[in-house]
């Protein structure tokens, strides 16, 4: 009880200076006139994977060979029917994309929480009960680094087949080594701080510890790496499609339409260049906004 009684005055202070720190961030982010924009950028494609079926004027697998790799509306030959032009089949170039959408944040969103499930997890073990248990963990994560992570995937995909939850867990197994390591760096710096300390005396098991006391001290670092996975995600799903890899063809990617664009880029730009900069923008924006969560999870930010 003595313990307990002691431990509360802190808890005010603490939870009071974690109060105060909520606006200096969001004055932080909100001051990063690039970050913004990147925000924003992820809002409309969020939108746009969302209502896809509103937005998209044709099914993005409609086929119409007469009118075949026509060229964007302000180009002359363009029609204002298929505002991005069509494919090689005749699709419209604004459905597919829009409809490609959904799959790549589906993927890089995907991906990145099954990868940071399992760091976080397995990097709490070894920072907090180190020794053995660190010692195994972390050499498993070593014999994963020592694969390049599109070779593994690439493996994994073309023995399980391919398929849009293979992707998602192929990416997702394939990345968890850097969760685990930053979560095991700062779970070994704060095991032996009083909190823990004060906690292990009364009694509070280990599973509570970690759960109450680590896990929320390490989200911060875990926001940040988990938003620049979602960008490697999207585009390590991409280049999966890009080889026929990743989803199945009647699954509208921006890779397959790379793939598909390919052949037609000296007399027909628009079927790859409209998915290259989808892709190109959406990595952008994802790397910006965790660049972002980044310095706002810097306390040093607020001084600035």
């Amino acid at each position: 009880m003595t313990l307990t009684s002691q431990a509360a005055p802190t808890a005010g202070p603490a939870a009071r200076a974690k109060r105060g720190r909520r606006p200096a961030a969001l004055g932080t982010l909100l001051r990063n006139r690039l970050a913004v924009v990147a925000l924003t950028v992820l809002a409309l494609l969020l939108v746009a994977a969302v209502f896809a079926p509103l937005l998209a004027p044709d099914d993005p697998n409609a086929q119409d060979l007469l009118a075949r790799l026509k060229p964007p509306a302000w180009q002359h030959g363009g029609s204002a029917a298929h505002l991005l032009g069509t494919d090689q089949l005749g699709r419209d170039m604004f459905s597919r994309v829009v409809y490609g959408t959904r799959v790549s944040l589906l993927v890089g969103a995907g991906a990145a929480l099954l990868a940071g499930v399992i760091g976080t997890v397995v990097g709490l073990a070894a920072g907090y009960f180190g020794g053995w248990p660190d010692r195994v963990l972390m050499r498993l994560a070593d014999v994963q680094l020592a694969f390049p992570s599109i070779l593994l995937a690439l493996a994994i995909v073309g023995f399980f087949g391919s398929g849009l939850w293979y992707v998602i867990l192929v990416l997702g197994i394939t990345g968890w080594v850097s969760y685990a390591r930053v979560v095991r760096s700062e779970v070994m710096s704060l095991r032996s701080r009083d909190f823990v300390t004060e906690a292990r005396a009364i009694g509070v098991t280990d599973v509570a510890i970690m759960r109450r006391h680590l896990l929320p001290n390490v989200m911060a670092p875990l926001a940040t790496i988990g938003t620049l996975h979602v960008a490697a995600a999207i585009v390590a799903e991409a280049s999966l499609s890009y080889l026929g890899l990743g989803v199945p063809k009647e699954t509208v990617t921006w890779g397959s339409m790379l793939a598909d664009g390919q052949l037609y880029l000296g007399t027909s730009w628009w079927v790859a260049v409209f998915p290259g900069i989808a892709l190109m923008l959406t990595s952008l924006a994802v790397n910006i906004t965790g660049d972002a969560l980044r310095d706002v999870s810097d306390p040093k930010a607020y001084r600035r």
